[in-house]
């Protein structure tokens, strides 16, 4: 049941819950990179997703899905997005920029909704798209090591990943969506241990699990309950009190806290030219995720529309889901 003060936004407690769990996915990218100092990055994906699955699973019921959709989610997010996001942090890109390219994932979800469902992308799309870029673009241009092409590619690429995902989990009937990531995880973890396997080697698997101590599996753990049960769990029950408007832009803050924290802890630099390139993809996102609601907010305009004026079509708007963890 939805709270009744949904219309007006999020109580306080649930305000401050919200924010809690987008401090924890924006503030998870520091502890990735911690964990990467011993574990090879597909070693890391395949130990969160195993630890995400159980033993959640034997206490969440599997969600009525089938069980290919299961599999086709587990795969994009655990392999695609995080296989390919540890790789790049592993020494291509820094955390506090990982943060913020792996939010252009709103962008990638539109562009596959319009190619593959036919949807008709609205105006602010493009504009927020337009502004996304040129802040990627900055990143690609400008650097001071925190980034290289190939780090930048990377990171694209698992936000395509992303994007991919969110179509998978936004087909068929809604679900509950911790169970969804639950009991998907479990489809990520082989092939990630076998691709670890193949292109890190057995040995520098044994070597990571050799020399990993409390604070590595620290970081494992806070990924899998911390970041994803606990993430999904508290974002999923305010999304079933509130409106999704209410709450998913909420997420834009998770390159925020990525960027600061990785700022405080690991001294990350943040010179003028990175500062504008976030304010760009933060100011592309905001203006996707808001375009409706800023829309609606706006004056009226001095002349009406003549009656004997054709309706224009209304076009179909799908929100992008900006919800995902990191």
């Amino acid at each position: 049941m939805r709270d009744p003060d949904a219309a007006v936004g999020l109580r306080l407690p649930h305000l401050l819950l919200a924010l809690a769990v987008v401090a924890v996915w924006g503030s998870n990218f520091v502890v990735i990179k911690a964990a990467l100092e011993d574990l090879p990055p597909l070693l890391l994906a395949a130990l969160r997703y195993a630890f995400a699955f159980l033993p959640a699973a034997l206490l969440v019921r599997r969600p009525a899905v089938g069980w290919r959709r299961l599999a086709a989610y587990g795969g994009l997010i655990g392999v695609g997005q995080f296989g390919l996001l540890f790789i790049a942090m592993r020494d291509q890109i820094s955390p506090g920029l990982a943060s913020l390219v792996i939010q252009t994932q709103v962008f990638f979800t539109i562009g596959l909704a319009v190619w593959l469902n036919g949807e008709r992308p609205l105006r602010h799309h493009a504009v927020g798209l337009l502004l996304a870029a040129a802040g990627v673009a900055l990143i690609a241009w400008r650097t001071d090591g925190s980034a290289t092409g190939l780090g930048l590619a990377l990171v694209l690429l698992a936000a395509l990943s992303w994007a991919a995902g969110n179509l998978v989990a936004q087909r068929g009937p809604r679900v509950d969506m911790l169970a969804f990531v639950v009991w998907s995880s479990g489809f990520a973890v082989v092939p990630l241990l076998a691709l670890s396997w193949v292109i890190e080697g057995p040995d520098a698997m044994a070597r990571g699990l050799a020399t990993a101590g409390p604070m590595t599996w620290a970081a494992v753990l806070w990924q899998s309950v911390g970041n994803t049960l606990f993430g999904y769990a508290a974002w999923g029950w305010l999304l079933a009190r509130y409106a999704a408007s209410e709450v998913s832009p909420l997420a834009l803050g998770v390159p925020v806290f990525g960027m600061t924290t990785s700022a405080i802890v690991l001294g990350e630099s943040l010179p003028a030219w990175k500062l504008a390139a976030a304010a760009l993809v933060m100011a592309g996102l905001a203006v996707s995720v808001l375009g409706p609601r800023l829309r609606r907010a706006r004056p009226p305009g001095p002349a009406p529309v003549p009656a004997s004026a054709p309706a224009p079509p209304t076009p179909v708007q799908r929100p992008s889901d900006t919800g995902d963890p990191p």
